[in-house]
């Protein structure tokens, strides 16, 4: 009877502390709920389906037209405008989506290119996320002539120091770094127009939460903006806003929506990991693309691929995470001029490849993460253009094809056999 009243009293108890649970999470919602309607401003935001419709200078149009954007995204096409008008703006927006062109746009319409001065602030969680910030930022502003800098960890602290000295437009960083210029002195706040925070929920995830505190609080100018990019919206990332922000602008894309549209998707089913060379070269036979990246998941796997295929005379060139940025920026730019058909990468550079002449990727290896697989097969299809995925799928990658399939609601069929037809784009 007593170990009866035990495990009825403990029963009780774990069904309080599930109400608990769920009370706190609804009050979690409805505490950020209460949030944006006190601090959301009352602006309509439009969608705009051109940049040449949202004032934007020529310079900067010309650089965003040689980048390889064509149209804005759905993110571009309704949060460049807020900020160029202004406005503080929290954007909701997954990776892979052409969020780092919203923010490098707008930025780079903001800046004043008469005045040698930090004008602009990204923070980003990792060196990797901040160096490609950085590139975006200097490809789009070439003809405007805009000045950038990286601050990242793993870099000599010298050179950045020489080089907010000596003078930029704009300033891209992880927080150690940042702070640290700007504690020393040697980073100036006084011309600060537009602070950036890039995926603000996997920062706070990182723990850099008090530091981007201690960050906003070392003294920018009154009239200085924040933009902030996260692809969910959490308490943590409310509080920020609720903090530094006055009347934002609040921009949501669906998930849903992101790099799917105008993308074909199929797979090449084999047992063995060897077959795939000889599948690639096959392939190759028989279609004809312009331009192509193909996806291996690991630097040695790439090097690998790219001695092949150099060895028959391919058109093809290749990058990984261990070349230094110089080595990376001039593969990049011989490949958007069309110097080589073929762009063998690792998934460091699967974000901010955009380049118009692409229409196929190939997963050579199925990436390790389900997100990845978003952000590589969206370097085709880009803007409205027709392009193609084509997935290489081992007897080892059957449940996690299965699990891409399923979280993003698609069906990736087998490759058909008229393909002459079908890579005819």
């Amino acid at each position: 009877m007593a170990s009866q009243k035990n495990r009825t009293s403990k029963s009780v108890e774990k069904e309080r502390n599930e109400e608990t649970i769920i009370n706190e999470e609804v009050n979690e919602e409805t505490n950020i709920n209460q949030q944006v309607e006190e601090n959301q401003q009352n602006f309509i935001v439009e969608t705009y389906t051109s940049f040449d419709n949202m004032e934007i200078s020529e310079d900067i149009l010309r650089g965003i037209y040689a980048y390889g954007f064509e149209k804005p995204s759905a993110i571009q096409g309704k949060a460049i405008v807020p900020i160029i008008k202004g406005y503080d703006t929290i954007a909701q927006a997954q990776s892979g989506t052409g969020k780092t062109g919203t923010f490098a746009i707008a930025g780079l319409q903001l800046t004043n290119f008469n005045l040698l001065e930090p004008q602009i602030l990204v923070i980003a969680p990792t060196r990797e996320l901040a160096t490609q910030i950085s590139g975006v930022f200097s490809a789009i502003g070439e003809y405007c002539k805009v000045k950038t800098v990286t601050c990242i960890g793993g870099v000599n602290a010298r050179l950045d120091e020489d080089a907010l000295r000596s003078g930029r437009h704009v300033v891209v960083g992880t927080p150690g770094r940042i702070f640290h210029m700007i504690n020393k002195g040697v980073f100036k706040l006084d011309s600060i127009k537009q602070l950036i925070i890039d995926e603000a929920d996997v920062m706070l995830e990182k723990g850099f939460k008090e530091q981007l505190y201690e960050i906003f609080n070392l003294g920018f100018p009154k009239t200085m903006k924040i933009a902030l990019f996260s692809a969910t919206l959490t308490q943590d990332t409310y509080d920020i806003a609720h903090k530094f922000m006055k009347n934002y602008v609040n921009i949501a894309v669906d998930k849903e929506k992101v790099n799917l549209e105008g993308i074909l998707q199929y797979k090449i089913v084999m047992q063995k990991d060897e077959h795939k060379f000889p599948t690639l070269i096959d392939l190759y036979k028989f279609i004809s693309i312009k331009q192509a990246i193909i996806y291996c998941n690991n630097k040695n796997r790439v090097i690998s691929l790219a001695s092949e295929l150099n060895e028959l005379k391919l058109s093809m060139t290749f990058m990984h995470g261990d070349m230094d940025q110089v080595e990376r920026n001039k593969i990049m730019k011989e490949f958007r001029d069309g110097k080589y058909r073929i762009l063998i990468s690792t998934d460091l550079l699967a974000r901010g490849i955009d380049i118009q002449q692409v229409s196929l990727v190939i997963n050579y290896d199925i990436p390790l993460s389900r997100e990845n697989y978003m952000h590589r097969i969206g370097r085709t299809g880009r803007y409205g253009r027709k392009g193609i995925a084509l997935n290489f799928v081992t007897d080892r990658d059957t449940a996690q094809i299965s699990e891409i399939e399923e979280t993003y609601k698609l069906t990736i069929h087998e490759l058909p056999a008229d393909i002459e037809n079908l890579f005819n784009v």
